[in-house]
C-alpha cells in the first residue's frame, strides 16, 4: 500500500509571502509584536519562527517577553499598552501561557483590530456568524483549512476536529461550517474518539497531546492534518503518531513541515 501524501505548508506560504509587501501601503512599515509569557520550548520556537519570517520580509517585529513572575497584572498591562501603541499594528499573544496566567483575563486587554491570531470573542464572534470576511482569521485554523482542500472538497464532507482549545478547534470548527462540512468537536471528555475520528473523511487534530491519534484510529482514505506541535526530548512533534498513521491514510501532515507553528493548541486535560 503507498503511503499518504505529504500535504506541505511551505509551497502554500511562499505564495502568500510573496504577495504580502504588495498588499503593504507605502510608506507604511507594519509591526507585529509578539507577547511571551511562558519558558515553553515550544512557544520560543514560535516566536523565533516569526521574527525569522518578519526578517526576510523586512517588517518589523518585536518580541515582549513578560516575566510570568510579575503575575496577571504585568501581563495585562503590556498587552493594553501594545493595543494603545499606534507604532503597533499587530499583536500575538503566544499560548500556552505560564501556570497561573489567565488567557481569557489576558485577552479582554487586546484590541480585536490588532488581533492577528483570531482570539477575541469580537472576530471568534464574527467568524461563529459566518461574517469571516469582517474578522481577522487566525492562522493555524485557516492553514489547516487551505491544507484540506488542496487534496479535499469540504463541501458536505464530515470533518473532525480533535481539540477545542482558543488557538485553534474554537475557530476552526465554525470555519468549516462556513464552508459547508459537517462538522464533530472532539475533546478530552469525548466518549470513544476512535469512532467519532473513523466517521470522518477529513480529520483535523489539534489537542497539544503527542500521539495522541495512531494507526488504531484511522482509516484507508481519510486526509488528516496534524495541527499539534509539542517539543518531546529536544524534537518537534505532532499529536499524531505519523510513522503509524501514514501507511494508512490518504494524505497527512508532516510536524514539522506541514501546519506550522502558528500559535500551537494549549493542552488540554
Amino acid at each position: 500500500m503507498a503511503e499518504a501524501a505529504a500535504l506541505l505548508g511551505k509551497p502554500i506560504a511562499e505564495r502568500i509571502r510573496s504577495r504580502i509587501l504588495a498588499e503593504v501601503p507605502p510608506g507604511l512599515r507594519p509591526c507585529l509584536a509578539v507577547v511571551v509569557a511562558s519558558d515553553d520550548a515550544a512557544v520560543a520556537r514560535y516566536a523565533a519562527a516569526k521574527q525569522r519570517t518578519a526578517d526576510a520580509l523586512g517588517l518589523g517585529f518585536r518580541v515582549e517577553t513578560v516575566d510570568p513572575a510579575g503575575g496577571q497584572a504585568a501581563l495585562d498591562a503590556r498587552i493594553a499598552a501594545l493595543s494603545a501603541d499606534p507604532g503597533v499594528h499587530g499583536i500575538l499573544l503566544e499560548l500556552p501561557l505560564a501556570a497561573g496566567l489567565d488567557v481569557e483575563i489576558a485577552i479582554r486587554q487586546l484590541d480585536p483590530l490588532k488581533d492577528v491570531d483570531g482570539l477575541t470573542p469580537h472576530n471568534l464572534g464574527l467568524i461563529a456568524a459566518g461574517r469571516e470576511a469582517d474578522a481577522l482569521l487566525p492562522a493555524t485554523p485557516a492553514a489547516c483549512i487551505q491544507l484540506a482542500e488542496t487534496v479535499a472538497d469540504l463541501k458536505g464532507a464530515r470533518a473532525v476536529v480533535v481539540g477545542r482549545g482558543r488557538a485553534v478547534g474554537r475557530a476552526l470548527a465554525p470555519m468549516l461550517v462556513n464552508r459547508d462540512a459537517t462538522v464533530t468537536v472532539c475533546h478530552s471528555r469525548t466518549r470513544d474518539l476512535a469512532a467519532a475520528i473513523a466517521a470522518a473523511a477529513i480529520v483535523f487534530v489539534a489537542a497539544g497531546r503527542p500521539g495522541l491519534v495512531g494507526a488504531a484510529m484511522v482509516r484507508p482514505g481519510q486526509v488528516v492534518v496534524d495541527a499539534g506541535i509539542s517539543v518531546v526530548d529536544g524534537r518537534v512533534v505532532g499529536d499524531v503518531d505519523a510513522d503509524s498513521v501514514r501507511p494508512i491514510v490518504a494524505a497527512l501532515t508532516p510536524v514539522p513541515g506541514g501546519v506550522g507553528g502558528g500559535g500551537g493548541p494549549r493542552r488540554e486535560e
